[in-house]
């Protein structure tokens, strides 16, 4: 291994040294540790150190890095406290996470690092967006995202890429090329020769090295990072090392030829650079030594230290409310100036109203531009506020989702745009796992929301139709709003908008031209979790949401002897239970509607509340009013046949019978 010392000094080869030392003293710790049965797992990254620790020794302190599992030298050379760290592995409540999850799964702002989950790619998406902030912001700052080789198959890896080719947005995607994705090896992983020959499909700059050499990582990302602060750019740069023990303890190794560790342990890091350095005589073997007791002693005190940390307690109203950022809404209340307005214009008037409140606010969606979206809501928006602040997307929508995290980690409010509610599968990782669980996790607001266009009514079949709200109403750590009017439309937007929680705006594109009414003009808000009574009346109480409002308005209207609470619940997370059981109480029979199908739809959650809740209240059995359990069809009368409008007189006579 040849090392380059080029124009540094020997103070800097030895701090270098040191760095590179800790991090491995610290693992082999750990290993014991786990002999002995005093920890109960790991993730080694011995023989791997020289990533990263020359990586970060890199990167300013002020600039973001993304780590793995077998990054400890990320941490340690941003001088992370071992005994905090320590605290983390062990589940303490002094840990980054309380004791709520693993290992590296961990974020801190102190020391801008932002750990992954357990998902391997979503991470990288985060570096786009904690990138773009900073672009944004005229901060002429890299930031550096790590993956393994295992994880470019992933999707996660081509649209976090892409994105940043595209928006010329200044990342290190690094690829630790460590051979093996558990057990399997890279020729069964992938076909191409190198890694690096990924970059010439993005368009961008391709960088392979020896990641077992210290010098030749820090002066490459040095060189990057220098490079691309000025002139922002994404670079793929990949790492050749090899993971010299298991991809956890306990899976072993007898799946590696003994070849391969012969050849690798030779090409060790540690001991490489350490005889590097006494041939120059910047240290010499007694010096090593005495280096090695001393940290030896320190990993001992902090190690120790961290055992005796007090274990959290079980506390499960905090657990719960920790799923969210703090934040109390204070209503703004509305003008009483009101202009007539579609239920498309108050959504747009509402994102109007919020890019001038909130200056660090970012769209994001396909075709938003330019071109004012799928449905022309942000028309003109490009013109008003400029590419930088409503931007265009790839057809990516994880890669768009986790960019709005790590806006919103980097200090700005995001708004991501599903052309269709229905497409938001291909982000479903980045919310339930990622926005949904960041705070609950490491404390962080994930200030999100997702707009997400609705519903049937214009025949579009099994993949533009569905209402998939229930697929998100059991995730804690989501909002879920769902307004039905004009009125509420605009207000809980910009409701959603306020709230540094993620939050899932649901949008019914059947009402977008259809419904017209009056809306205060103006920012106001809407309260989040709070129903609001349409009707009423004594004979039974409809509870519904969404464009289910307005068939039980229909219904009633053509049934006038007919007189009926109306609940419309607005929000679906959290919702109000407070008036759906008043509603039971004063009428004694209930009705559930909603435009999803009935099986596992929102309305068996309030059915199963209710009948747990106020079953003392009942006159007769709580009914549902759902759609068939079915893909939604085509054909206007197949549609017709599978909404639960359909059903809605059958279920009333049938509740009104019992």
């Amino acid at each position: 291994m040849h090392f380059n010392r080029t124009d540094k000094d020997d103070k800097f080869l030895l701090n270098l040294y040191k760095k590179l030392l800790y991090p491995r003293m610290v693992e082999e710790k750990m290993l014991k540790l786990l002999r002995q049965g005093r920890i109960g797992k790991w993730f080694s990254g011995i023989g791997q150190e020289a990533i990263s620790v020359g990586s970060t020794l890199a990167m300013q302190r002020d600039e973001y890095i993304l780590p793995m599992h077998r990054n400890l030298g990320v941490f340690t050379a941003r001088d992370i406290p071992l005994k905090k760290l320590m605290a983390q592995w062990q589940g303490k409540i002094s840990g980054f996470t309380k004791g709520r999850d693993r290992s590296f799964h961990f974020g801190t702002q102190d020391y801008k690092i932002i750990g992954m989950i357990s998902h391997l790619g979503p991470q990288m998406a985060l570096a786009d967006g904690i990138a773009l902030a900073d672009v944004l912001k005229g901060k002429q700052n890299a930031t550096l995202v790590f993956t393994g080789e295992g994880a470019t198959s992933e999707g996660d890896f081509h649209e976090a890429i892409n994105v940043a080719a595209v928006w010329n947005l200044p990342v290190i995607f690094l690829i630790e090329n460590n051979g093996y994705g558990l057990s399997t090896p890279k020729s069964e992983q992938f076909k191409c020769k190198d890694l690096v020959d990924k970059a010439i499909g993005y368009g961008i700059e391709g960088i392979q090295i020896d990641g077992n050499n210290i010098l030749e990582v820090y002066d490459t990302i040095d060189r990057i990072t220098k490079d691309i602060r000025k002139t922002p750019r994404p670079v793929l740069l990949e790492c050749l090392t090899f993971r010299m023990r298991g991809h956890e303890e306990a899976s072993g190794t007898k799946y590696v030829p003994q070849v391969l560790f012969d050849e690798w342990e030779e090409k060790d890091p540690l001991k490489n650079y350490e005889a590097f350095l006494i041939q120059q005589e910047v240290i010499t073997s007694d010096e090593v030594i005495d280096l090695k007791l001393a940290i030896k002693r320190d990993i001992e005190l902090e190690i120790e230290a961290a055992f005796t940390e007090e274990e959290p307690e079980a506390n499960s109203p905090q657990e719960e409310a920790d799923m969210y950022f703090p934040f109390t809404q204070t209503v703004i209340a509305p003008s009483k100036l009101s202009t007539d307005k579609r239920y498309l214009d108050a959504i747009t008037d509402g994102l109007d109203l919020a890019m001038q409140q909130y200056p660090n606010l970012v769209l994001m969606g396909q075709d938003i531009a330019d071109y004012g979206g799928a449905f022309k809501i942000t028309d003109g928006f490009t013109a008003k506020y400029s590419k930088g602040r409503v931007r265009n997307t790839p057809i990516c929508e994880s890669a768009i989702v986790g960019a709005g995290l790590g806006l919103s980690i980097n200090g700005y409010k995001a708004v991501v745009e599903m052309q269709f509610a229905d497409f938001v599968t291909c982000g479903f990782n980045q919310i339930v796992n990622n926005l949904a669980k960041t705070h609950y996790r490491w404390g962080e607001k994930a200030d999100v929301v997702v707009r997400m266009p609705t519903g049937v009514g214009s025949g579009a079949g099994p993949f533009h139709s569905q209402s998939n709200e229930a697929w998100f109403t059991k995730t804690p750590g989501l909002k879920i709003v769902y307004p039905a009017f004009p009125v509420d439309a605009k207000g809980l937007l910009l409701a959603a908008i306020e709230d540094p929680n993620p939050v899932l705006y649901f949008e019914h594109k059947n009402l977008y031209r259809s419904l017209t009414a009056l809306v205060p003009d103006g920012y106001y808000t809407t309260p989040i979790g709070k129903a609001v009574k349409l009707s009423n009346g004594n004979s039974f109480s409809i509870i519904t949401y969404g464009l289910g409002v307005h068939w039980a308005l229909d219904y009633l209207k053509n049934n006038p002897e007919i007189n009926a609470t109306l609940i419309d619940l607005r929000t679906l997370q959290p919702w109000d239970k407070e008036t759906v059981e008043a509603a039971v109480k004063h009428t004694g029979r209930v009705i559930i509607l909603h435009e999803d199908t009935l099986t596992s739809g929102f309305g068996a959650e309030i059915s199963a509340w209710i009948g747990e809740h106020c079953f003392q209240y009942l006159d007769a059995p709580v009914m549902r009013c759902a759609s068939l359990d079915s893909a939604i069809p085509m054909n206007k009368i197949l549609e017709q046949d599978f909404l639960a409008n359909s059903r809605l007189a059958q279920t009333v006579d049938k509740l009104l019978k019992y």
